[in-house]
């Protein structure tokens, strides 16, 4: 018998770029294959927002990408300190994200899952504000963790990789609410052991690209002496696509070319090189097809760092300079068994399950949030910044963690200095806390019942564990 529809899941994301939006129509796809799922919407932040707002975000961002790379690169590497922002969403972010807070309202959703940092940061404050009661999952885009994404309250936070995990770890977020899940992708099961053809197929991504550059690579590609066939998207650029048609018109019928399609799926499993920029969604479908990439023109920052990780893997190439494109593609296909081990390698970095496993962890996980205060949160920012691994601090200034007792899971990430106002009011013998909403809620401190709001349902009482203080315990007696 199939177990009743229970959950109704809303997937928040911002089309800063395809990638944060084509993530989450991926966990809405998953949601439809649960049978506990009652209804799943996907909103874009940004389609209810001003015009101006939506226009600083993603159009302003594109043009600097294309303007003032360095500029980017300067902003991302700001940004990725942990916790560097610890105060609520600025007040122009929280005035146009009110028509969405208010279709959350109106949905009333169980659980919530943030597919770019913007919405994470709103429902964190919704959260710790006791406006809704639903689990939330923070659902990382990129290869590489950017401290940007983390929120002060979540049920579940999903990034691309192992080394994601233990870099949050070391942080001090407690492993029970971290996972390396991939980037969830939406795509058709394809035959990931298949033997290349004959002559290989290479696709090149133009309209990511986009403009002269565009142009510049599919020309280079034209210089490859190894036979093969050529597939370049354009994607919904028709300019674009009439200027290549004309740019490889004098070689018939070697290459194909295209504007948008639905057929990335099979394109992508027919192809044996992709040519193109290693956004997180586009790197996550090539590696879930056991594809290998041909990387060029990155955006600094996160796609510098996607490319990074998947030559590390040994699933890429990087071309620095347009003009080796060419030869750098026939360096590949002519030595041999190259290009079966890149896809091999490609093959083992997929994850083509990851947007199942996020939407599962989050509704077969934790009921309650974790909360990181904001103390513990100056002190996960001082760590990065320091460079030292969050065991290794010692301390009232050091980290201590709340555990629910009758389940295990971490509701709280506290500093050990806040250890002494909740003892006072909610200690019990041995140690331990039983936390519960008091009459007068601002009595054992703001921070206090911000935590308590968050964790503690209306005339509950909740037995907490309080975990891995010795060294504090024992810094406090000195």
């Amino acid at each position: 018998m199939a177990a009743p529809a229970e959950h109704r899941v809303l997937i928040l994301s911002a089309g800063v770029g395809a990638g944060h939006n084509s993530a989450g129509e991926a966990v809405r796809a998953a949601a439809a294959g649960r049978t506990d799922v009652e209804e799943v919407q996907l909103l874009d932040l940004l389609d209810s927002s001003t015009a101006l707002y939506r226009d600083l975000l993603g159009k302003g961002y594109f043009t600097l990408v294309d303007s003032a790379p360095w500029l980017v690169e300067f902003g991302y590497d700001v940004t990725d300190r942990p916790f560097r922002r610890r105060g609520p969403i600025d007040p122009w972010t929280r005035a146009n994200a009110l028509p969405t807070i208010r279709a959350i309202t109106r949905f009333r959703p169980t659980a919530i899952v943030c597919t770019h940092f913007l919405p994470a940061q709103l429902v964190a404050a919704l959260l710790l504000g006791g406006r809704i009661d639903a689990r939330t999952a923070v659902v990382t885009t990129d290869y590489d963790f950017q401290g940007l994404w983390l929120t002060s309250a979540f049920h579940a936070f999903s990034v691309a990789r192992e080394e994601g995990l233990v870099q949050l770890t070391a942080l001090g977020l407690p492993a029970d609410r971290v996972v390396a899940t991939g980037i969830p992708i939406r795509r058709a099961e394809v035959a990931l052991h298949r033997a290349p053809a004959v002559p290989p197929r290479i696709l090149v991504s133009a309209g990511a690209a986009g403009g002269d550059y565009a142009v510049a690579v599919v020309r280079q590609t034209m210089h490859i002496r190894t036979p093969c066939r050529i597939t370049v998207v354009c994607g919904r650029n028709e300019e674009l696509r009439r200027r290549i048609e004309q740019l490889v018109a004098p070689l018939g019928d070697r290459y194909e070319v295209l504007g948008f399609t639905d057929a990335m799926p099979r394109l992508l499993a027919e192809a044996d090189l992709f040519v193109g920029k290693p956004g997180g969604l586009s790197a996550s479908e090539c590696m879930a097809a056991g594809l290998p990439m041909v990387l060029v023109n990155p955006i600094p920052g996160q796609e510098v760092r996607n490319g990074d990780y998947l030559m590390e893997q040994g699933a890429a190439i990087r071309c620095n300079t347009v003009q080796t494109i060419g030869w750098k593609i026939d360096e590949v296909l002519r030595t041999p068994g190259r290009l079966a081990a890149m896809r091999a390698a490609a093959a083992a970095t997929g994850r083509p399950g990851a947007a199942r496993d996020v939407l599962d962890g989050l509704l077969d996980g934790p009921e309650r949030p974790l909360v990181v205060t904001r103390a513990a949160q100056r002190t996960i920012l001082q760590a990065s910044e320091r460079r030292v691994v969050a065991t290794d601090l010692t301390g009232r200034t050091s980290l201590a963690r709340l555990t629910e007792a009758a389940t295990g899971s971490t509701i709280a990430l506290i500093r050990a200095e806040q250890l002494d106002d909740l003892r006072e009011h909610f200690g019990v013998s041995g140690g331990g806390l039983r936390l519960r909403r008091e009459r007068n809620p601002f009595r054992a401190g703001w921070e206090a019942h911000r935590l308590v709001r968050a964790v503690v349902r209306e005339g509950e009482e909740l037995a907490v564990e309080v975990q891995g203080l010795a060294a504090e315990d024992r810094a406090l007696r000195v």
